[in-house]
């Protein structure tokens, strides 16, 4: 696995809010990777996250809305908290200290890890922001995002606005159909360059939470896979956002109380 920072790229990440690394998994890593998604994705039997009754497709046909978002990707949440070989994969130290490294941060937590597969011919992932869809506001937050499979200007890579983490903020501008509106919001990016991250299968990219993002459409017949973890600064408080938190586990916080419950949001690394 290639861990090593260079200062060259932590100081990338820090104008850009964003990174990629080529060869982050070498060919057996990446197998153990794709069998462990697979694997934990077949034994959750479409249930979307632990201690939410959220199911794949459970909203499909109700109107026009949903069904379009429901070919965008499927999304599976947590699964390491279902799957041991999920598990040993998410709570690697080594990944823990790149994000503390990059989120210049004496300690990281899992937030939340996500299985995103793009399907054949998928919708494009609009632009939009991270962190204010999270139970915490933190300007460092930021996301793992590994390639599966290749990841193409064809089949749904990501892409990344440099720079827009400076300026963005907690206000959740949400995931629409219109892939501009999130320029209703950030007038100044509207004709912004935007980067593709076209990586092989085994590459990663690293994004701050309130970098601007998106993806292509799926415009081919194969899929496009990702296991992707989003990451919290140790220290951080409840918001008052649900989000990812099962309900029980939510109706014990109220705002200000510190998010440091080791069996829903794991410290993984502390300098």
């Amino acid at each position: 696995m290639n861990t090593t920072l260079s200062k060259s790229q932590l100081d990338f990440y820090d104008v850009n809010g964003y990174l990629i690394i080529e060869d982050f998994l070498n060919s057996e890593e990446l197998e153990v990777w794709r069998n462990a998604v697979t694997r934990a994705i077949a034994d959750r039997k479409g249930l979307k996250i632990p201690g939410k009754n959220i199911r794949i497709g459970d909203d499909d046909g109700i109107n026009e809305d949903a069904t379009y978002f429901n070919n965008v990707f499927d999304q599976l949440l947590n699964l390491w908290q279902t799957s041991e070989r999920v598990k040993r994969i998410m709570l690697d130290e080594r990944i823990g200290k790149m994000a503390a490294e990059l989120a210049q941060v004496d300690g990281i937590r899992i937030w939340h890890d996500q299985a995103l597969i793009k399907k054949p011919w998928a919708n494009p992932t609009s632009w939009h922001l991270d962190t204010p869809f999270w139970s915490f506001s933190d300007r460092r937050a930021l996301s793992i995002w590994v390639a599966l499979d290749d990841a193409t200007l064809e089949n749904g890579c990501l892409f990344f606005i440099p720079g827009s983490h400076k300026q963005t903020t907690f206000k959740n501008t949400g995931i629409g159909k219109n892939m501009a509106g999130i320029f209703e919001d950030y007038p100044q990016f509207k004709l912004s360059p935007a980067v593709p991250a076209m990586m092989k299968a085994g590459s990663c990219s690293f994004h701050n939470g309130l970098t601007i993002h998106g993806a292509h459409a799926n415009m081919t017949p194969g899929f496009r896979r990702a296991m992707t973890c989003a990451y919290m600064p140790d220290g951080n408080t409840y918001n008052g956002i649900p989000n990812i938190l099962p309900e029980e586990y939510e109706k014990t916080l109220k705002i200000g109380d510190l998010l440091d419950n080791n069996n829903q949001n794991p410290l993984i690394y502390k300098f």
